[in-house]
């Protein structure tokens, strides 16, 4: 065996004994009483309020690194952690322990004609792989979330964000041994080589029952590739921002300048501002200054670059692209069909806005557009799990199955028919 084949054999064993420890966690999770969850939680937002001096020392580590590669501002936004990102944290933790418990719930109820009784009930999903890159919250959150839905999570966290995650991760752990519950149940993969993420994608030897991939285009896409097991993702947050026939305008220029550049780093912020054509002589230029004093780039089609003279020309990519940066792409439509027709085009299916007075628009907006997310007179930097009242979320899901939107307790939950008879046979 070569050099390189023993290592890889070496990472196999390593991560099929995480996974092993995973399945064993699991199983005392789906039986804990949600007291013991609770305990746990709170003392891991205790224990983070108590090192948080340890968690920005990491953090400066990862941001030091980060910052020596030249890796982007918007990039190193989401690396950063800080008091009041902490403080986010802490409070995450704290609302998800206080959440209805969501294992054992009674979902339906019924009987039929020949006196057997069924109820569908609530049950943990299991092992939860969740591969992330520079977010160090989502260590926090996913450990979070998933515990309180009674699984076992294992964490990659990205290289960059390798020591903070460490140190948050220690954190949880205390929480989970506070409360007597297995440290197995939220475990972080001990190792920053990319192999790792292949021996998740496959399964860990069925140790893992669903992949949560938190990251860019290409982590998502390589996930939804080659994973073995179910997928809540989501390619790209290209979200919408539109603004209609009967929008008030301070009130178009607020929710804009907010769902682009509160924070250009994450999914729910604006990427395209579509506007009615009606509304360009009063609305066009009051949202477009708006946004170029906070140092946003714009990109416009042909009316908004004959009327803002610092707009560049917007090309036929920039209706697909997630800029993740100070950059917003600018059109102007007819009316809200073509701004829906435009989302239907170009939208991952993610969160879309609209900005309006008018009733029609709004049923026509919530009707016939097919994304996660649908907003009226609100940003769409909402789209968040913590916002929906969730305490935090595993991901944003945009398909079909399962879950959609930000991914809470509830989602991280399947269920199973508990049928109840008296003696009845099938004729």
């Amino acid at each position: 065996m070569s050099a390189v084949e023993a290592i890889a054999s070496d990472l196999a064993a390593v991560m099929l004994e995480i996974g092993q420890r995973a399945r064993a966690a699991a199983g005392v999770l789906a039986f804990a009483s949600p007291q013991s969850k609770v305990q746990a939680l709170l003392a891991a937002a205790d224990a983070i309020d108590d090192r948080r001096d340890d968690i920005l020392s990491a953090n400066a580590l990862d941001m030091r690194a980060a910052e020596g590669k030249g890796i982007s501002k918007a990039f190193l936004d989401r690396l950063q952690l800080n008091d009041k990102r902490i403080d986010a944290m802490i409070e995450g933790l704290r609302t998800i322990a206080e959440l209805p418990d969501p294992v054992g719930r009674v979902l339906a109820e019924w009987t039929r004609p020949n006196g057997m009784t069924i109820r569908r009930v609530s049950t943990p999903l299991g092992v939860i792989g969740v591969i992330f890159e520079s977010r160090p919250n989502v260590t926090a959150d996913a450990g979070a979330l998933t515990l309180k839905a009674g699984n076992a999570v294992i964490l990659r966290g990205g290289s960059d964000s390798v020591n903070s995650s460490r140190a948050i991760h220690a954190c949880l752990v205390a929480g989970l041994t506070a409360a007597g519950l297995p440290a197995d149940a939220i475990q972080i993969v001990p190792t920053t080589d990319r192999a790792a993420v292949g021996e998740m994608l496959a399964g860990l030897g069925g140790a893992i029952d669903v992949i949560v991939p938190r990251g860019g285009k290409t982590l998502v896409a390589r996930v939804q590739a080659e994973a073995r097991v179910p997928v809540f993702a989501h390619l790209e947050g290209i979200c919408h921002t539109y603004i209609d026939k009967s929008a008030e305008l301070q009130m178009a220029v607020d929710v804009t300048l907010n769902a682009k550049m509160r924070r250009t780093g994450i999914c729910g912020a604006t990427e395209t501002l579509l506007l009615h054509r009606d509304m360009v002589a009063t609305h066009l230029k009051p949202v477009i200054a708006a946004l170029i004093a906070k140092g946003c780039e714009i990109r416009g089609d042909a009316t908004v670059m004959s009327l803002i003279p610092q707009a560049i020309a917007a090309t036929e990519q920039d209706w697909h692209t997630e800029y993740e940066d100070a950059i917003i792409s600018v059109k102007v439509v007819a009316d809200v069909g073509e701004a829906i027709a435009h989302i239907g085009k170009y939208s991952s299916h993610h969160t879309e806005a609209i900005i309006t007075e008018d009733a029609g628009s709004v049923a026509r907006w919530f009707n016939e557009i097919d994304s996660a997310i649908l907003l009226h007179n609100a940003s769409t930097q909402f789209a968040d799990g913590g916002e929906f009242g969730f305490g935090g979320e595993i991901g944003i899901a945009t398909g079909k199955f399962h879950a959609r939107g930000p991914v809470g307790v509830e989602q991280l939950t399947s269920f199973k028919y508990l049928v109840e008879g008296t003696g009845q046979t099938r004729p």
